[in-house]
């Protein structure tokens, strides 16, 4: 399901509690709702409302991590993409075929990461396309000392692209907000606008700000969503960097 799904259906049941709480007003007999009974849930609520505030603060600051995590990765492998053109430079024309195989791989990379077609889904697993490269980087024979260390460290950032690759779409597959912890939290938020709810007269200027605040609660979680999606959605991660280092190899000749 969507972010816009999900926080939209939390949008609706934080702003339905607290029209249940408008119908309690009514319904409860008046001893309810007497100064001891609001001093009582006000206390109440105020605990609910701190626990609520920690957990959706950490669950940003998580998310956030994550996001910011996955964005420095994809800046890593774009850099480690140009250090790699930089070493191949090193053996001339003998490494012409190599980068040629690293351009196509980083385009097939780039249209599996953000595909063009904004219904298709992002795919991070990587695909074993490097695997000519390195068997034909191997095979680059040094001709000096300054050919041996470009190959020594060609091999390495290989090597390093490779695990990056690997570590991008396995964090992903782990990162998401626990369905039972939304749950929770939700539950939490309605409980808190039924409260608002019971006390808060019927009208036009209380009913927007409950509006509003609804909105604000549910705009919490749609974050949080968009950012354990970075490579989708609104708060899609840039591909300018893995471009840029495309453009490099695409200069190489």
């Amino acid at each position: 399901m969507s972010s816009v799904a999900v926080s939209s259906i939390v949008f609706a049941l934080i702003f339905g509690g607290s029209l249940v709480g408008m119908a309690l007003r009514w319904a409860l007999p008046v001893e309810h709702l007497g100064q001891d009974a609001k001093d009582t849930m006000r206390l109440a609520i105020g605990l609910v409302a701190t626990m609520t505030g920690l957990v959706l603060g950490m669950l940003v600051s998580s998310a956030k991590s994550y996001y910011d995590g996955q964005k420095n990765k994809v800046s890593e492998m774009s850099s480690e993409v140009i250090l790699l053109n930089n070493s191949l430079a090193v053996f001339g024309p003998d490494a012409d075929q190599i980068r040629f195989y690293a351009r196509q791989t980083v385009e097939a990379a780039i249209d599996r990461i953000w595909p063009k077609d904004k219904s298709s889904l992002s795919q991070l697993m990587p695909k074993e396309n490097d695997v000519f490269i390195s068997a034909q980087l191997q095979s680059l024979v040094p001709k000096n000392e300054m050919q041996a260390s470009a190959k020594a460290q060609a091999v390495a950032l290989l090597q390093n692209l490779r695990k990056s690759n690997w570590l991008m779409f396995l964090e992903s597959e782990q990162a998401s907000i626990p369905p039972l912890l939304l749950v929770v939290v939700t539950s939490w938020l309605v409980i808190i606008f039924i409260s608002f709810g019971i006390f808060a007269p019927p009208n036009p200027t209380v009913i927007s700000t409950l509006i509003i605040c609804a909105l604000a609660a549910s705009g919490a979680i749609f974050i949080i969503l968009e950012m354990y999606s970075p490579f989708s959605g609104l708060l899609r991660i840039s591909s300018a960097a893995v471009r840029d280092a495309l453009n490099q190899l695409s200069a190489a000749r």
